[in-house]
C-alpha cells in the first residue's frame, strides 16, 4: 500500500476519481479535443504525451439523422412503458439521466455541441501541464485510475492501478499538482449527465473534467469553500461534532472538516481512511449542524446543505 498523504499542517479535503470529459451531443459524442485559443488541435504539442486518438466531428446531417432516430426510439420506449404501466406491469428503470444535476440544454453550444475541448490553453499555460493519464483515450481504464485530491493548499492528481477484485489496494503515484492559488474558478457543467466541471486557472487556460462524485470535489473548490476552525465554533456545536466523531469511530489521525453554508448551518465531513478505494476514492461521513448546535435531520435540509 502506498497511499498519498498530505504534508504536516496540510488538510485533506476530498479525493475522487476524475478524467477528461467526453462529448455527449450527437456531433461530438464519444470525442474530445485539446485546443489552443485559436481552436487548433494541440495534442501533438503536449510534451511527453503518447500518441492518442484523433477525432473528426460528425457532419450536421449525420448528427441530425441520429438524433431523429434516437428521438423516435425514445418516443417508442415511452409508449411501451405507458402501455406496460397501464396494464399493471412491474416496470423498473428510467430514461432520466443518472445525475439529478444533468440537463439536456447545453451551457455553451460552441464547446459542447459543435466542438468539445477538454483543454483550452495557450503556449506555456498551466492547463498544458496536465498529465496525459487523465485522457480515457490514452489510459487503459480497465487497469488504471486517476484520482483528483483536494487539500487546503493544492490540487494533486494521482495514478493508481485498478484491480476489480481488490478495490482497497492503493498504490498511488503523484503525476501532477498545482497550488490552489493557481485556480481562478471552478464551474459545474450539467450537459448531459451532470458529472462534468471546468477548472479555469489564473492564466486563463482551462480544462473540462468529469467525476461521478464531482459534488464532493467542488464543495471545496467553489469560492465559498473555506474551512471553519473548530475553536471558532460554539461549545454546543463542538459537542455535536465530537459526538458524531465518536459515532463514526473517527481515527485519531483525522480531524473533521467544517464549512459554513450560506444558510449559516455547518457542513461537517469526516474522511474515513479505511473506506478508501480505487473505484470511489475517499469516503466520508457527514452531518449538518445548525447555529444552535443541533444536528439537522436530512428531511429538513435546505438546498445548500446538500
Amino acid at each position: 500500500m502506498n497511499i498519498w498523504q498530505p504534508e504536516a499542517g496540510e488538510t485533506l479535503l476530498a479525493r475522487s476519481p476524475v478524467a477528461f470529459a467526453t462529448g455527449a451531443a450527437p456531433r461530438v459524442k464519444g470525442m474530445r479535443w485539446f485546443r489552443d485559443t485559436e481552436r487548433h488541435d494541440i495534442q501533438h504539442e503536449l510534451g511527453g504525451w503518447p500518441a492518442g486518438p484523433s477525432f473528426t466531428a460528425r457532419s450536421i446531417g449525420g448528427s441530425t439523422g441520429r438524433q431523429t432516430l434516437q428521438g423516435l426510439a425514445k418516443g417508442a420506449g415511452v409508449a411501451v412503458m405507458a402501455l406496460l404501466s397501464s396494464a399493471g406491469g412491474n416496470v423498473s428503470g428510467s430514461s432520466v439521466a443518472s445525475s439529478d444535476e444533468g440537463s439536456d440544454t447545453p451551457d455553451d453550444p460552441a464547446d459542447e455541441v459543435d466542438d468539445f475541448p477538454v483543454m483550452w490553453a495557450a503556449p506555456m499555460t498551466i492547463a498544458r501541464t496536465l498529465p496525459w493519464q487523465l485522457d480515457p483515450g490514452r489510459l487503459d481504464e480497465k487497469h488504471s485510475r486517476t484520482h483528483l485530491i483536494v487539500t487546503d493548499r493544492r490540487l494533486v492528481i494521482v495514478l493508481l492501478p485498478y484491480f476489480k477484485k481488490e478495490l482497497e489496494r492503493i498504490e498511488d503515484e503523484a503525476v501532477w499538482q498545482c497550488p490552489l492559488s493557481d485556480v481562478d474558478s471552478v464551474v459545474p457543467r450539467n450537459f448531459k449527465d451532470g458529472d462534468d466541471f471546468t477548472v479555469t486557472f489564473v492564466d486563463g487556460s482551462w480544462c473540462r473534467l468529469t467525476s461521478f462524485r464531482r459534488r464532493k470535489l467542488m464543495r471545496y473548490l467553489v469560492p465559498s469553500g473555506e474551512l471553519v476552525p473548530l475553536d471558532s465554533l460554539t461549545p454546543r456545536q463542538r459537542d455535536a461534532i465530537a459526538v458524531f466523531a465518536d459515532e463514526v469511530q473517527m481515527p485519531a489521525s483525522v480531524s473533521p472538516n467544517v464549512m459554513r453554508n450560506p444558510s449559516g448551518r455547518l457542513h461537517v465531513e469526516i474522511l474515513l481512511p479505511e473506506r478508501l478505494t480505487s473505484a470511489f476514492g475517499a469516503s466520508e461521513a457527514s452531518i449538518t449542524v445548525d447555529p444552535e448546535g443541533q444536528v439537522v435531520d436530512i428531511a429538513d435540509y435546505l438546498p445548500d446543505d446538500f
